[in-house]
């Protein structure tokens, strides 16, 4: 497997590019789905790894899997699942529409293993990608390095790896040791002794802080806990029936044609809907565990609200945090053990897009309401970017609402540039490219 030539490439096995995977099997040729590979650098698929807690559910309904608002006769559906593993009569009982993260995260791993057609190889952790250039210029595909020296060749490109983490520039001197990211949190947290008495901060204020201090609160039970986040205090999500409204995935069109002030406008107030809210539980776990920590006299965890971290150094074995107070503009000083970062992820494309981008000569990383990259016109190989446009199809786009639909679109891109081709290259119009109607 030193150098492979496929038809499309996807990298990362998540969500995303598994609905892609599926859309695949179901919408195109045979030919043209067995010429397609998912990439993951991991040995396995797992949801959210970081944060693949025991008792953490998902905010979104077992309906809005990789494929039942596409084909709701599909045999990769989340039901399918369940009854292929015994449990469906359970999960009907459980009376819940929304899953626990496990269950997703094996669903995603069996709808991998189902499927026949779309292959995909695990542990290959991708380095590079550079264009595929002719001799007259043309750059007809690209070249996908990875970390143990193999390259594929692919005329189409997905990228479905999702955005980089943030950590905040405040902490860049302090030691990696410190400093644990919400997406390495479930593998980061075992390096800790468990009986220490840890002074431990979560810096944040939305769901992935709060699941981080649940969690330390339980493992750890001789610590302190400190949560130290800009906002006025813990909200919860905001999730009226209207406002879900435009997670249907028939909202993209809209709101991809809406003018730009619309556009910031509604992603402004739909911010509460997924970045900075508790699901109700939580809320309600932390502070029942407050007031008996208050009750009894022995307060472990603690909140310090409209806060900002100004400043973070190393001090021998521990992290000394500065604070700004927003309300007074006073300052004051926070010293820890571990730093636990619910900060989320960078709002920038992802490098590997912004380099393609630059290579090619692109002016800027955007793409068209089919995800496809804009590219100039000496480009013939197509960029597919999934789950990073929400500045031009909406809140939904890093969300799992709208995967079965979205995948659809991209195949049906796919297809029809597939067709273009073979017309400029046969001057004649082959038969359709759907291989059946779902």
């Amino acid at each position: 497997m030193n150098h492979q030539q496929v038809e499309l490439l996807a990298i990362g096995a998540g969500p995303a590019n598994l609905a892609l995977a599926v859309a695949l099997e179901e919408m195109a040729p045979a030919e043209l789905a067995e010429r397609c590979v998912v990439v993951e650098q991991y040995d396995d698929i797992v949801w959210q790894r970081g944060m693949l807690l025991p008792w953490a559910q998902s905010q979104v309904s077992f309906l809005k899997d990789l494929v039942t608002l596409r084909n709701p006769r599909s045999k990769f559906s989340f039901l399918n699942y369940l009854h292929s593993q015994g449990r469906l009569d359970e999960f009907i009982n459980l009376g819940t529409f929304t899953p626990y993260r496990q269950e997703i995260s094996g669903y995603l791993q069996w709808v991998a293993h189902s499927l026949t057609k779309v292959k995909v190889q695990y542990g290959r952790k991708v380095v590079s990608v550079d264009a595929d250039t002719t001799a007259d210029g043309t750059v007809r595909g690209w070249l996908v390095g990875f970390s143990d020296g193999a390259t594929i060749a692919c005329r189409d490109l997905v990228v479905g790896a999702g955005r980089d983490a943030h950590v905040p520039e405040v902490f860049a001197s302090v030691s990696k040791e410190k400093v644990i990211h919400s997406t390495e949190y479930a593998f980061r947290v075992t390096e800790l002794d468990e009986q220490a008495e840890h002074r431990i901060v979560v810096v944040g204020g939305a769901q992935s802080a709060a699941e981080m201090l649940w969690s330390s609160h339980q493992r750890f039970p001789k610590a302190q806990l400190t949560m130290v986040m800009r906002s006025i205090g813990l909200n919860g999500y905001e999730s009226s029936k209207f406002t879900n409204e435009l997670f249907y995935p028939s909202f993209v069109d809209e709101f991809h044609g809406a003018l730009p002030e619309a556009r910031e406008q509604l992603l402004r107030e739909m911010h509460r809907t997924n970045y900075s809210g508790l699901a109700p539980h939580m809320l309600e776990n932390l502070y029942r565990e407050m007031y008996l920590e208050k009750l009894h006299g022995k307060e472990r965890l603690a909140m310090i609200t409209m806060a900002e971290i100004v400043d973070a150094q190393t001090d021998g074995d521990e992290v000394v945090l500065t604070l700004l107070d927003r309300k007074s503009g006073g300052r004051s000083e926070l010293r820890c053990d571990v730093v636990m970062l619910g900060t989320g992820f960078v709002k920038e494309m992802p490098r590997v897009a912004q380099n393609l981008a630059a290579e090619v000569g692109a002016s800027a990383v955007a793409v068209d309401r089919s995800y496809r990259m804009q590219l100039p016109e000496n480009v013939t190989g197509r960029v597919y970017l999934q789950g990073v446009n929400e500045a031009t199809h909406g809140i939904a786009d890093s969300l799992i609402s709208v995967l079965a639909a979205r995948s659809s679109e991209i195949v049906a891109d796919l297809l029809a540039g597939r067709q273009t081709r073979e017309i400029a290259r046969n001057g004649v119009e082959p038969a359709p490219a759907v291989a059946q109607s779902l």
